[in-house]
C-alpha cells in the first residue's frame, strides 16, 4: 500500500452554499458556538480571517478527545466558493507528513453540495487514512446546515 492518498466527500446542503462558504472563509471562529460538540474553538494567529496565507488554529473533538490543528489557508477561489488549508501543525502531524483540506461549493439543478476533499501523505504505513477526519466533517456540515435550518 501506498503513503499518498486523496478522500473526498459531497454532501448536500439545504441552509445555502453562500452561507457555509461564508462561514469557513469570514467566520470560522463562530463554528464552536454552532456546533461545539464538534469544535471547541478556532483562533486566529497570523494575518486576518478570509486571506490567503493567514493562519488559524482549531481545537476540536475526535475520538472523544480535545486536539489542535494549525491551519494555513493557502488558496481562496470565490467563483468556486473554495477554501484550501494546510495543515501545519497539530496533533494530526504526528500521522501525516502532508495534509490538505479543500472544501467547496458547488451548485447543480439548486442542489448546493459541500464538497470536503482531504489529500495526504501519511508517515508510515502503520497510519490510518483519515476516513475519521473525514467523518467528523460530514457530521460538523450537517450540524452547521441544522443550525441554520433554525434559524428565523
Amino acid at each position: 500500500m501506498g503513503l499518498h492518498g486523496k478522500l473526498v466527500a459531497a454532501i448536500e446542503f439545504k441552509a445555502g452554499g453562500d452561507v457555509f462558504h461564508e462561514l469557513f472563509r469570514h467566520k470560522p471562529h463562530d463554528i464552536s458556538k454552532i456546533s461545539p460538540e464538534i469544535v471547541k474553538g478556532c483562533d486566529l494567529h497570523e494575518g486576518e480571517f478570509g486571506h490567503i496565507g493567514s493562519i488559524i488554529c482549531w481545537e476540536y473533538i475526535h475520538d472523544g478527545k480535545v486536539k489542535k490543528a494549525k491551519e494555513v489557508i493557502q488558496l481562496i477561489d470565490e467563483e468556486k466558493k473554495l477554501i484550501q488549508f494546510k495543515v501545519i501543525e497539530g496533533d494530526l502531524m504526528e500521522l501525516y507528513k502532508d495534509l490538505i483540506i479543500t472544501i467547496h461549493v458547488e451548485t447543480n439543478n439548486g442542489i448546493d453540495l459541500v464538497t470536503c476533499t482531504m489529500e495526504y501523505e501519511k508517515l508510515n504505513e502503520d497510519v490510518e487514512h483519515p476516513i475519521s477526519i473525514l467523518s467528523l466533517f460530514i457530521d460538523l456540515t450537517k450540524s452547521i446546515e441544522t443550525h441554520h435550518l433554525a434559524q428565523p
